[in-house]
C-alpha cells in the first residue's frame, strides 16, 4: 500500500498548491445527487457504487467483463453531465467491458446549468482525489494496467489531474474531443499537455468544435511524448452521433495494443 499512501500525499499537496494559487470551487453536489438518482433508476449495464473523496461521496459505475483481458479503464464524461451519458460515455463503458475490460465510469465535479465552461477551471483541483479513489477501487477488484478514456471536458480534467498528481498510476490516456492542452480555452499554450509523461491517443472528429480542432493541431506539433498518436474520424461530430462503432473500434484497438506490450 506504499504507492497508495504516496499518491494521497501528492493529491493533498496538489490541492494545497491550488488553494494557495487560486480559488477552488466545490462541485454542485445537489446536481450530482439529481444525476445519481436518475442514473441509478435507469441503470441497465453495470453496478452503481459510491466512492468518497474527502468528506463527499460521488457516483461511479463499475462494469465487470465476463472474460477479463487483464486491464481496466476509467471513463470520464464531458461538461456537466453524468457517468452514463448516452453519447460517447455509455457506448464506450459498455463496449469496452464486453471486450474484456473492467470499466469504471466516474461522476466528475459539475457546476450549475448554464455556467460558462471557463468556470470549470475552478473545479480542476478537485478531480485528482476522485481519480485516486477510482485507482484504489480498481486495484482491489482487477489486475493489470489502468487507462483513462475521457471525452471533452473530461479530457481537460484528466490532463490537469495527471500533471498535478504525477504519482497517479495511469498507463495511458485516450482523449476524445479534447479542447484543452493546446489551443483550448483553459490552456492556450498547451503547457499542461506538454508536462504529461504517458501514452496518449488523441481522437478528434472531422466536424468537431473549433476549440477541439485548434487544440488538436497544436498538440500534433508537440514531440515530447514517446507514444503519441492522433486520428480524425471522418464524418463525425463532437458527440460521434452515428459513428459510435468506429470510435469504439479505434479506442479498443489502441488499448489492446498497449495491453500486449
Amino acid at each position: 500500500m506504499k504507492h497508495i499512501a504516496k499518491s494521497v500525499l501528492f493529491v493533498w499537496l496538489g490541492l494545497c498548491c491550488a488553494l494557495v494559487s487560486g480559488t477552488v470551487h466545490p462541485s454542485d453536489f445537489s446536481k450530482e445527487a439529481r444525476w445519481a438518482e436518475q442514473v441509478t433508476a435507469d441503470l441497465f449495464d453495470g453496478e452503481a457504487l459510491w466512492l468518497s473523496a474527502g468528506t463527499k461521496r460521488f457516483l461511479a459505475l463499475h462494469t465487470s467483463p465476463e472474460n477479463p483481458a487483464g486491464g481496466s479503464v476509467i471513463v470520464l464524461h464531458g461538461l456537466g453531465v453524468h457517468p452514463d451519458w448516452p453519447q460517447v460515455i455509455n457506448p464506450i463503458r459498455v463496449a469496452l467491458a464486453e471486450s474484456g475490460w473492467h470499466t469504471l465510469s466516474l461522476q466528475l465535479p459539475v457546476l450549475a446549468n448554464g455556467v460558462p465552461a471557463e468556470d470549470y477551471r475552478t473545479l480542476l483541483p478537485t478531480v485528482g482525489p476522485r481519480l485516486l479513489q477510482a485507482l484504489v477501487y480498481l486495484r482491489d477488484v482487477a489486475t493489470g494496467p489502468i487507462f483513462i478514456v475521457a471525452h471533452s471536458m473530461g479530457s481537460t480534467m484528466a490532463i490537469h489531474a495527471l500533471v498535478e498528481n504525477p504519482s497517479l498510476e495511469i498507463a495511458g490516456l485516450v482523449m476524445i474531443g479534447a479542447g484543452s492542452g493546446g489551443g483550448g480555452s483553459f490552456d492556450p499554450a498547451g503547457l499542461s499537455f506538454q508536462q504529461l509523461d504517458l501514452s496518449v491517443f488523441d481522437i478528434v472528429a472531422e466536424y468537431d468544435l473549433k476549440t477541439v480542432i485548434r487544440g488538436s493541431r497544436q498538440r500534433a506539433k508537440f514531440d515530447h511524448l514517446t507514444d503519441f498518436s492522433q486520428i480524425e474520424i471522418d464524418g463525425a461530430d463532437h458527440f460521434f452521433e452515428g459513428q459510435e462503432s468506429i470510435l469504439i473500434d479505434e479506442v479498443a484497438s489502441w488499448l489492446g495494443a498497449r495491453l500486449q506490450r
